[in-house]
This record gives C-alpha cells, sequence and structure tokens, in this order.
C-alpha cells in the first residue's frame, strides 16, 4: 500500500450548531447524508457529532490532495460506523471517481470531539496510478 496523503481539520463546535440554528434543515440536507443526520440527530451531543464529521469531511478531501474542486459535494464523503464503533468513510460521486484516477483505494479517519472542538485525521491510501486494482469504498 501506498500513502497518497493525510489530512487533518478542527472546528468549533459552536460554529457548526450557529450554523445548525441560522439555516436548520437546509443545511444539514446540503451536508450531511441522511444516515449520517440520523446518527448524529440520536445523540445527547449532537452538536459534536456533527462538528466531528465536518472536520471528517475536510481531513478527507485534503489527503486525497484536492480540497473543494469542483464536482465534489459535501455528501460525496459519508461517515459510518462499523458495528464495534469504527469510524469509517464512505465515498461517492465526485470524491470517489478523483480516488479512483488517482489510485486511491481506502481512506482511514480517525475523529475526535469534545464541548468546544471537533477534529479529524484522515490518511489516504492505495497503490501507485500505474497500478491496476480496483476502488474498494
Amino acid at each position: 500500500m501506498h500513502i497518497f496523503g493525510i489530512g487533518t481539520d478542527i472546528v468549533e463546535c459552536l460554529r457548526i450548531a450557529q450554523m445548525i440554528e441560522r439555516h436548520g434543515e437546509l443545511f444539514l440536507r446540503r451536508v450531511f447524508t441522511p444516515q449520517e443526520v440520523a446518527y448524529c440527530s440520536a445523540r445527547k451531543a449532537a452538536t459534536q457529532h456533527y462538528a466531528g464529521r465536518w472536520a471528517a469531511k475536510e481531513a478527507v478531501l485534503k489527503a486525497m490532495g484536492t480540497g473543494w474542486i469542483r464536482g465534489i459535494s459535501w455528501q460525496d464523503v459519508e461517515v459510518r460506523h462499523r458495528a464495534g464503533g469504527q469510524p469509517t468513510i464512505a465515498l461517492a460521486g465526485g470524491a470517489r471517481e478523483i480516488c479512483e484516477k488517482r489510485g486511491i483505494r481506502e481512506v482511514l479517519i480517525s475523529i475526535s470531539h469534545c464541548r468546544s472542538h471537533a477534529t479529524a485525521y484522515a490518511l489516504a491510501l492505495g497503490h501507485s496510478p500505474d497500478e491496476t486494482d480496483e476502488y474498494r469504498p
């Protein structure tokens, strides 16, 4: 496996709370998938979980080496969880296409949050572009 990039992000939970308060459902539907909304909304500290996912999406795009470019939407990067709670990343749309072209096969993620801040660290892994192998989300 080849490391394509790393990405990290930190966000103030208050900033995300203000975005939710100001824009409500419009903000949530634009940034988060229905599964992410269901997961975060069911949590006692929902704002911290939303902030963690925001940071994760930013970190993933940094690890991919793209940042926010045309053709990638917020919902192209989804945070999911394995049975034991470990967060995983599922890519769709433009984000997935870019990863396929670059040879990125997997993006690992770590998310942490407290009352004031949420942070995420992403690691993009794969094979060099000249190796042929299918992408696995």
